[in-house]
């Protein structure tokens, strides 16, 4: 057996953070790497050494080989953990830590080459006799073969990077006309993010389950599976909510599954902890997509129903001991849920959100797990994935740990960076997720391309105003000197009323807030009008009673006109205008072009003067390793650019102007 003592994570953000903690439980020593803009991040505070590896941009740090193997060299480490993403399955890096003789807990060269890459693992399963989907996974790259085989196999089509994974590099096509061009972002997109622009072409499986089967295989080539995951609540391809044991599987169907995961990872000589991912259609049949050598990001769910650690069976497999378990001693028991809670704008088409996080609550209590890599006060920069943590839980059945995750989320406040919190509550309330029924077409299908979340009402603009009128109140009499309480919220005329203006809703909301006793206010919202008690306040949360009935919230307050607000099942940035300078008006209108976010401008598809047609692409941005594409928003024409493609942009930063028609002049 080999002796491992100290631990790098070749990683960042929440599984940096993960592995670090089973590590130290094992009695490692573990050691980060960052980039510069991560030298604060919570993964670096974590681990017991650090070392800075380059720049922000991935391709700077921390897919520099030489630059993590130096840190490694540096600290003493004899092992070297990848996490998921960034180099964990990159075959070139495997071998060169196997070259200085630090261990790569992962699988063997061999296995990461050959799996790693779409089109070779296709044609590995099919003589391995795993079923596969129909398609095409040849060496011939040129976009005519690509779309004559396509165009062969008939719409819809799946297009996808032979390398890498996380849904970059992968489009749905369902119209012959729209195949080059997805085969073009398909390319970019791929060669950014994995540096090979290979791809492959797969029938469309349409409405399927995305079920994937955990398996783990030790030196001595003892081979086991764990159960499997359902992974099919998805958006743009990347997994949103997953669980395990998948609702609808049956006792044969997970010995089938398990059965042919096993296979291929034998048909690789596989070590380590893996992932062969299927497709399950409405007949039960299942298909071979594609096998991820490394750990999952959804590994949890299967650690909390089997009782398994696996990040500390790849560190004993990597020591070269045997599985802990055999096959017949694995059971499943009870139901876990995991979500991944993104730094995101579901009301703006899920576009990533970057900012300092000004509060992050963590729920706690029993079956309740958190995976986060921030904390509050951290960053979320544009330069990585726009996952900030996961939200496991665990209960006895699947409706437990479902009522269990509802409240976790509840209880959940993240503030700063636009967040899918809210939508993943309503995700937990829809009929098809409550019975079990969710395909990979569920969010198409109920929410098609944005999540409109509940309106904001008039109680809860009544207990932010209470609530910014406490804050300002007891500020205010911190900086006073000797003023008794009693005389709060009086001057000298009797007692304050005090009136805000929020938007709410796209709609300008007058709110007058007038004091009865301490802590108690009349507030009129319109023509409603609510009486609002502030029981308990403290630093970041606050009980009120609205009418009678109390709720808690969490809230931070930004002096003087900001105040984030979030209650059971609703999350808000109110800010109040009477308080707020009047900022200059846009001149442009809608013709003009922002950036969604931060990011960088890979290409300008028009130039000035140019003629362009509502939905036409005008330019493509890539932000936290997704390229997006920026659209006209009506016809017209290109009045002046005012960005370099090539260069990072920041959020709201000016592209180009275009005079839209039908849109008359103000002047």
């Amino acid at each position: 057996m080999k002796a491992l003592t100290t631990l790098l994570v070749a990683n960042r953000g929440e599984i940096a953070v993960r592995v670090m903690r089973t590590a130290k439980a094992m009695g490692m020593k573990t050691v980060a790497v960052y980039s510069e803009a991560d030298a604060n991040a919570q993964h670096v505070r974590e681990a017991d050494q650090s070392v800075c590896i380059g720049p922000a941009p991935v391709t700077e740090s921390y897919l520099q080989v030489d630059a993590i193997l130096d840190a490694a060299a540096q600290t003493g480490a004899d092992c070297i953990h990848p996490g998921y993403g960034f180099l964990s399955e990159n075959q070139a890096f495997a071998s060169e830590c196997e070259a200085r003789g630090i261990e790569f807990i992962g699988p063997p060269n061999a296995a990461i080459e050959v799996m790693g890459d779409k089109a070779r693992a296709k044609r590995a399963m099919i003589e391995a006799g795993v079923p596969c989907v129909p398609g095409y996974q040849g060496d011939d790259q040129s976009v005519e073969t690509l779309v004559a085989e396509a165009t062969q196999m008939g719409m819809p089509v799946m297009v996808k990077a032979a390398a890498g994974g996380g849904g970059r590099g992968m489009r749905l096509v369902n119209d012959a006309s729209e195949l080059e061009s997805a085969i073009d972002l398909a390319q970019s997109e791929a060669q950014n993010a994995f540096g090979s622009s290979e791809l492959i072409i797969e029938k469309a499986v349409m409405r399927p389950r995305h079920v994937e089967i955990q398996v783990f295989a030790d030196k001595a080539g003892n081979t086991v599976y764990l159960g499997e995951r359902d992974c099919s609540i998805q958006r743009r391809h990347q997994k949103v909510v997953e669980e395990a044991p998948c609702p609808v599987m049956t006792p044969e169907l997970r010995e089938a599954m398990g059965q042919a995961a096993v296979d291929a990872a034998k048909a690789v000589d596989y070590v380590g902890a893996g992932t062969v991912e299927f497709l399950l259609d409405e007949a039960g049949e299942f298909y071979f997509l594609e096998m991820n050598t490394r750990l999952q990001v959804e590994h949890p769910v299967t650690e909390m129903v089997t009782g398994y650690d696996l990040v500390e069976w790849q560190i004993r497999v990597a020591r070269g001991e045997a599985l802990p378990a055999e096959q017949d001693d694995i059971e499943l028991f009870g139901h876990a849920i995991e979500v991944r809670l993104y730094a995101e704008d579901p009301a703006a088409g899920f576009l990533p959100s970057t900012g300092q996080i000004k509060l992050f609550t963590q729920p706690q209590g029993e079956g309740v797990r958190v995976d986060a890599g921030v904390e509050t006060g951290d960053e979320v920069t544009p330069f990585y994935d726009a996952m900030v943590a996961k939200i496991i839980t665990y209960g006895e059945t699947r409706e437990d740990a479902r009522m269990k995750m509802r409240s976790a989320l509840q209880k959940t406040a993240l503030f700063g960076p636009e967040n899918n919190r809210d939508f993943l509550i309503d995700v937990m309330d829809k009929d098809e997720f409550i019975r079990g029924d969710a395909t990979t077409a569920f969010i198409g299908d109920n929410y098609g391309e944005a999540f409109s979340p509940r309106a904001i009402d008039s109680s809860d603009l009544a207990v932010a105003a209470a609530t910014q009128h406490v804050v300002a109140m007891e500020t205010h009499h911190s900086q006073a000197a000797s003023v008794n309480e009693e005389l709060l919220d009086w001057v000298s005329m009797g007692r304050v009323t005090d009136t805000k203006c929020y938007e709410a809703n796209g709609v300008p909301q007058e709110v007058t807030l007038i004091p009865l006793t301490i802590g108690e206010y009349e507030v009129s919202v319109g023509d409603k009008t609510h009486h609002v008690t502030v029981s308990e306040m403290g630093e970041n949360d606050l009980s009120a009673e609205v009418d009678g009935l109390m709720q808690r919230y969490h809230y931070v307050s930004e002096a003087p006109a900001s105040l984030y607000l979030a209650s059971s099942d609703r999350s808000a940035l109110l800010a109040d205008s009477t308080r707020i300078p009047p900022e200059a008006e846009d001149a442009a209108g809608g013709g003009t072009i922002a950036a969604p976010m931060h990011g960088q401008l890979l290409s300008i598809d028009v130039e000035t003067g140019a003629r362009v047609s509502k939905g036409q692409r005008i330019a493509v941005l890539e932000a936290m390793k997704m390229q997006h594409e920026l659209t006209a928003p009506g016809d017209g024409t290109v009045v002046d650019i005012a960005a370099v493609a090539g260069k990072q942009i920041g959020a709201g930063d000016l592209i180009m102007v275009l005079e839209l028609e039908g849109l008359e002049s103000e002047e």
